[in-house]
């Protein structure tokens, strides 16, 4: 069995990689009943109990590294319902942030606790059996996030480098109160283009959007379109603040994409898939590896009293642009590569006939029509009969990927605030006109594989053969 070890860098990493913890958590006692230490838990948990065996998992610690220029978000997961199962000697923290400032997280942090990090890192690393794969979750509008975090993955490159390196990252909505966000995310996507082997793509505006959508499902007229209380939209942690936080419902559908995402790591199915397999798959070339994750059924998010979504329907959900994690309709761009990963009990002929039902109105470049990778795994998320996530490697990243170089562009004609970060040790101007030209050679990327779709011409009929 294979583990995999999160990194969580920044507020927002935290907030999400908690979450995560409580939802997989709260899967495995549905599922491990009699509490005994097995090997769906030891693919994100180790066992600290000699006895391997347990009438509850507080004799677990996870599989992870905690990294923050902040004390108050860690200090209320330390004082939260999970504290016990943090190992307390895997927690790295600072007092005083970062300031927004990239060249802050990276330059001056990054530097200072390099060999602290390392050396949790490696920690972590020893703690696994068969080490498979590296989950960082960090956003990028902030300064810990964006500029320590990737840091954090270039160190992962450094020292594990044939270890599988997954990154969650964040993006910042247009209207974000951080002003400096346009850099931050710049600066940091040319790391994750140089560093990282597949990015998991998730818009704050996307996740707002969604959120709402289930709010006004909530408020409806019809009857039984309630949220349950401690569901998967709401924080469960009323018990620290009294009150949900503002991010909550947005930080669960992120902790949600990472439950369906491990779901075949931690769990048996007739088809399940290796996390090295996604990038395998769904890379075909090292630096186009931003991947839109969809969703569904998002009532799964809000566990909101409603009939299951029939089998067909998810997967015509899943390539609708209401379903995205990202403000994009992939149907009208072109398809690299698409993963389905589903949960629950759905066969393999069940998967196949869909794809064939959507594959026409689908486009796919034309080397790889068959670019399809499918996972089933047989536990369903609790209460629901099965789920889908679909991971695609398509053009409609471009968008999204230009109005961030819009709004950097902004800033930078004018040199606003740059000084703020030439003032940081070791930062230099040519940074940025470095991550500029590596954004705008990613969009020239993109943009020659969407010239190809206009010739890309109708599959040619298959023939038949009798039986």
């Amino acid at each position: 069995m294979t583990q995999s070890v999160v990194v969580q860098v920044g507020q927002c990493g935290n907030q999400v990689g908690c979450r995560f913890w409580d939802l997989a958590l709260r899967e495995h006692a549905h599922v491990n009943k009699r509490g005994l230490y097995d090997e769906a838990l030891n693919s994100f948990f180790r066992n600290v109990d000699s006895r391997y065996v347990k009438p509850a998992f507080l004799q677990l610690f996870i599989d992870a590294v905690l990294v923050d220029m902040e004390e108050g978000v860690v200090n209320q997961i330390l004082q939260g319902p999970l504290r016990e199962v943090f190992d307390s000697t895997q927690l790295l923290t600072d007092v005083s942030g970062s300031g927004n400032n990239w060249a802050v997280g990276n330059m001056t942090y990054g530097s200072a606790y390099r060999e602290k990090i390392v050396d949790k890192l490696r920690k972590a690393a020893e703690q696994c059996d068969c080490l498979q794969c590296f989950f960082l979750i960090h956003s990028m509008g902030g300064g810990t996030g964006s500029g320590l975090g990737t840091r954090v993955l270039s160190l992962l490159e450094e020292e594990f480098p044939e270890v599988c390196r997954v990154v969650t990252s964040i993006y910042p909505s247009g209207e974000d109160d951080v002003i400096t966000s346009p850099y931050n995310s710049v600066l940091a996507m040319n790391k994750l283009t140089e560093h990282a082997d597949c990015v998991l793509l998730v818009e704050n505006q996307s996740l707002v959007d969604i959120v709402n959508k289930i709010k006004v499902m909530s408020h409806g007229t019809k009857p039984g379109l309630n949220i349950k209380r401690n569901s998967a939209v709401t924080s469960g942690q009323e018990g620290l603040s009294g009150a949900e936080k503002p991010f909550d419902a947005m930080n669960n559908i992120v902790a949600n994409l990472l439950l369906n995402i491990t779901s075949s790591a931690r769990f048996e199915g007739s088809l399940n898939m290796d996390l090295n397999e996604i990038t395998m798959n769904l890379v075909p070339f090292p630096r186009l590896h931003y991947l839109v994750p969809s969703l569904t059924p998002l009532y799964t998010l809000a566990d909101i009293n409603v009939p299951t979504r029939r089998l067909d329907q998810m997967f015509s959900d899943a390539f609708s642009k209401d379903h995205q994690l990202i403000q994009a309709d992939p149907k009208h761009s072109l398809y690299l590569a698409c993963a389905l990963m589903v949960r629950g009990n759905v066969q393999v002929s069940d998967v196949r006939r869909n794809i064939e039902r959507l594959r026409p109105s689908l486009p796919f470049v034309s080397w790889n029509q068959e670019g399809w990778k499918t996972s089933l795994c047989s536990v369903p998320p609790v209460g629901h009969s099965h789920s889908l996530l679909a991971l695609a490697n398509n053009t409609c990243v471009k968008p999204t990927f230009m109005e961030l170089r819009e709004r950097f562009t902004k800033l930078y004609r004018k040199k606003a605030h740059l000084h703020h970060y030439l003032h940081v040790e070791g930062m230099e101007q040519s940074f940025f006109s470095e991550a500029i030209a590596s954004l705008n050679s990613l969009i020239e990327e993109y943009h020659h594989l969407d010239a190809t779709k206009a010739r890309l011409t109708p599959d040619a009929p298959r023939l038949s053969i009798a039986r």
